[in-house]
C-alpha cells in the first residue's frame, strides 16, 4: 500500500504530465486553449505544487487540503466548460475573462503556457474518444478521489 508521501508525489507527477499533454496538444496539434482551459491549467499546477510541498515538507494534511481545493475548483471550471460545449449558443469567447487572464504576470511571462487564444465552444477532435474538457473532467475526478483518499488515510 502506497504511503501518503508516495501518493502525493504521484498526484503531483500526474498533474504535471497533464499540463505537458495540454502543451503538446496546443503546440503540436494546434489546439488553442480557451480561458477555461487556461484556468484548468492553473488548477492542475496548483494541485501539483501543493501535493509536492505536502510530500516534501511533511505537512500532509494542510497541503493535501489545498490540493483538494484546487481539484474541486477544477471540477467546477470543467463543469462550466462541459456546459458551454453542450449548449452551442452559449459562449465564453472573447470576453473580460480572457482579457484579464492574458494580462496577469504569468500569462505575459509564459504566454506559451498561460495565454488564452481559443474559444471555449470550439469543437475539437476527440482524443481517444473524448474531447479535451471531458478528459480534464476525468482527471479532476481521479485526482479528487486520490486526494480524499490521502486525507482519509491520514485521519485514521
Amino acid at each position: 500500500m502506497p504511503t501518503s508521501r508516495n501518493a502525493l508525489l504521484t498526484i503531483a507527477a500526474v498533474s504535471v504530465a497533464l499540463i505537458g499533454a495540454a502543451l503538446y496538444l496546443q503546440h503540436a496539434k494546434d489546439m488553442l486553449p480557451c480561458p477555461l482551459c487556461v484556468i484548468q491549467r492553473y488548477l492542475f499546477l496548483g494541485i501539483a505544487v501543493f501535493a509536492l510541498i505536502g510530500a516534501l515538507a511533511r505537512k500532509v494534511k494542510l497541503f493535501t487540503g489545498l490540493s483538494l481545493l484546487c481539484a474541486l475548483g477544477g471540477l467546477g471550471v470543467v463543469g462550466k466548460h462541459l456546459y458551454v460545449l453542450a449548449h452551442p449558443g452559449f459562449s465564453c469567447g472573447i470576453d473580460p475573462m480572457e482579457t484579464v487572464l492574458n494580462k496577469i504576470p504569468t500569462a505575459t511571462m509564459l504566454p506559451w503556457l498561460f495565454r488564452a487564444d481559443g474559444l471555449c465552444e470550439a469543437a475539437q477532435e476527440p482524443v481517444l474518444g473524448l474531447n479535451v474538457p471531458q478528459w480534464s473532467a476525468v482527471w479532476f475526478v481521479l485526482l479528487t478521489l486520490a486526494l480524499v483518499w490521502v486525507l482519509v488515510r491520514r485521519a485514521r
